[in-house]
């Protein structure tokens, strides 16, 4: 019989202490939001006509759509979804098609390749006997990226997506961790969400240059490169304390630090784009911002601001009369992190 599992997985924002999470880093502290849009993946399964073994893979965002052999998977097209798929030895004798879509432009700086890939482990992992854990599913998606593909990949994107919500990531030492969701009251969670903004800026998240250039600098920096990632950690725990205690304006001032740490860095992890989106935030009263992920040219920002909401609206009007293809992604936190289903 035909089979039909849907998955969805969120992306994430507002990343304090992200850099802190990577192998050079070595320790470190994330504090993130899993929020939607999320990346959603439909799979369509059922036993093959003449026991060969087929996957077909619907990129809908690229409009690519092309078919694989899952037992004998070369990474040449889609390198990320076809790794996902070898990671998981997908069972002989289906045929099977996924298609996989999100709202949030790539390269965006949102974890959404993380997410992608932990939609795509979710459903494929309904395959099999047995289930992932979130955390065992977040695992697999980094060694999609670093085992797999060999790029760089810190564990704050893949954990965020699986386990959602407001996430306290504490790496002991690269890449093991803990995750400490964060409760706070229904108060607070309204309110955090009706004042947090999300602003792409424009275009592709792409520095690998500089982020290589920082990795060099920081690994061969010894005690100095370790302050540096200190203040990351630092806005971690801040960013955690202050949510406990519903104070926003603590909360903003570590996103504030944050981004001031990240270009500490290197200036150029804070792009000229994000610096004049932070102006025009801080002309409306916004009482923090952070540029998203690892920072660079390209992405997104996260804008927190202040409880006057027919202010916030003014500021998203002006920001999206910009131009040069910046524009808001409207967001909502995400309760869930992973969660897969079968269609009846």
């Amino acid at each position: 019989m035909k089979r039909v599992i849907n998955s969805v997985a969120p992306i994430r924002i507002c990343d304090l202490g992200g850099w802190s999470d990577t192998w050079f880093a070595k320790h470190g502290a994330v504090l993130n939001l899993g929020v939607y849009p999320y990346v959603q993946c439909q799979m369509s399964v059922e036993p093959s006509a003449d026991d060969s073994s087929k996957l077909t893979i619907n990129a809908e965002n690229y409009g690519v759509r092309y078919t694989i052999d899952p037992e004998k998977v070369v990474f040449d097209k889609h390198p990320l979804l076809e790794a996902c798929v070898a990671a998981m030895k997908v069972p002989h004798g289906l045929d099977i098609e996924a298609t996989l879509y999100s709202s949030v432009p790539g390269g965006s700086s949102t974890g959404t390749s993380a997410a992608v890939t932990v939609a795509l482990i979710g459903a494929l992992d309904r395959l099999t006997p047995g289930r992932l854990t979130p955390h065992e599913v977040a695992a697999k998606a980094h060694s999609v990226e670093t085992d797999f593909l060999h790029q760089q990949s810190g564990i704050q994107d893949q954990l965020c997506s699986a386990y959602g919500g407001i996430s306290f990531i504490e790496m002991q030492e690269y890449p093991y961790a803990s995750v400490s969701p964060i409760y706070v009251n229904n108060d607070t969670w309204w309110e955090l969400e009706s004042r947090l903004t999300l602003v792409f800026i424009g275009k592709p998240h792409s520095s690998t240059g500089v982020h290589e250039a920082v990795i060099k600098e920081l690994t061969a920096a010894g005690e100095d490169g370790g302050a540096k990632l200190d203040a990351l950690r630092k806005q971690a725990y801040a960013g955690r304390d202050a949510l406990y205690a519903g104070n926003f304006v603590a909360f903003g001032s570590a996103m504030i630090s944050n981004t001031e740490a990240q270009a500490a860095l290197h200036p150029a992890l804070v792009s000229k784009k994000a610096l004049e989106i932070f102006d025009i935030a801080k002309k409306y009263g916004a009482i923090g911002w952070k540029v998203n992920g690892a920072g660079g040219d390209g992405g997104s920002v996260t804008i927190l601001s202040d409880p006057n909401g027919a202010r916030r609206r003014k500021m998203i009007a002006e920001i999206s009369e910009m131009g040069d293809g910046v524009r808001v992604i409207e967001t909502y936190l995400s309760r869930f992190g992973l969660r897969v289903w079968e269609s009846k």
